[in-house]
């Protein structure tokens, strides 16, 4: 038996590094916002109109906003390495699959870091912030699919019926409840700095529409927590929890006048929303794996689109 590659060896372990790195990402950025540094550098892409760094003596805001920026280079790191592990990995392997999703997962960095920028250009714009916030969201869910590209295949098979049609359904609720949630933030009090804009929406009644869709995506989650196969099942069960621990911590921190560490902590349990509905919908359009398939498989190892 051959040695495995370097890219057999450490593939999973990127794959999980950028997972969490991004997710990680997540919550910095937020914290960022819910201190009221999201100014602490006024201008992009250098931290002041004189430097790319502070000087003199940080205040606190700075270090948090100019900190944060700093790990965007941690994510480039990982986001360098996963491509060239999966390179490695895919040299052996009809897997273009993987590779076109490292290549994702990196552009997506560089990505952020503009919309990054815009938003301090911006002021803060509640809707560029939003637009940031979503982004990372997205990049969370490539990396999710990565993993579970890595560890089933490309996923050429396309099905079709209630399953596939009931697990898109819960994966466009979910990213429905996602983006209304940077709504309600951008119509709340953690701007990121206290002069920053407000969306002017009505933040009673954009919290109604939030919670609205969140109950539609229960609904949706318990159905096939109860009715799907297994493998949707266990995949949607995971969902469900998050769910239910979002929901939790979004009544608590409504009723409680949005502390920062639940608004943190809802901030993360987003992150792992994506991840957990991403997992739906790949079990949910691919192969039935709790019963004989006539239909021929994909098998690993094989090319196909994404």
């Amino acid at each position: 038996m051959s040695e495995p590659t370097f890219g057999e060896r450490w593939i999973r372990t990127a794959g999980w590094a950028s997972l969490v790195a991004n997710i990680g990402i997540v919550v910095t950025g937020g914290a960022v916002r819910l201190t009221g540094s999201g100014l602490g550098c006024p201008t992009w892409p250098r931290c002041t109109e004189e430097s790319f760094t502070p000087y003199g003596a940080l205040d606190v805001h700075q270090a948090i906003e100019f900190g944060n920026r700093m790990i965007t280079f941690i994510l480039v790191a990982v986001a360098v390495a996963t491509f060239l592990v999966t390179r490695d990995y895919c040299r052996t392997r009809k897997r273009k699959d993987l590779l076109r999703l490292s290549v994702i997962m990196a552009l997506g960095i560089p990505l952020q870091a503009v919309i990054g920028g815009i938003s301090v250009l911006t002021q803060l714009s509640p809707w560029v912030v939003g637009l940031h916030m979503v982004t990372s969201l997205a990049i969370v869910g490539v990396c999710a699919t990565f993993l579970f590209r890595l560890d089933r295949g490309p996923g050429s098979v396309t099905r079709t019926g209630v399953w596939p049609r009931l697990g898109w359904a819960t994966f466009l609720a979910a990213w429905a409840v996602l983006y209304v949630g940077t709504v309600v933030t951008g119509a709340g009090p953690h701007a990121g700095d206290a002069a920053a804009p407000r969306n002017g929406l009505d933040t009673l009644e954009m919290s109604q529409l939030h919670a609205d869709l969140v109950f539609l995506l229960l609904g949706l989650t318990v159905a096939l927590t109860i009715m799907a196969p297994q493998h949707v099942r266990r995949a949607a069960l995971t969902l469900l929890v998050v769910e239910l621990a979002q929901g939790v911590l979004g009544f608590v921190q409504y009723f409680t006048d949005l502390p920062i560490v639940m608004v943190g902590l809802h901030m993360l349990g987003s992150a792992l929303t994506s991840a957990a509905v991403t997992w739906v919908l790949l079990e949910a359009t691919g192969p039935d794996l709790s019963r004989p398939d006539p239909a021929p498989r994909a098998v690993a190892g094989t090319d196909s689109p994404l």
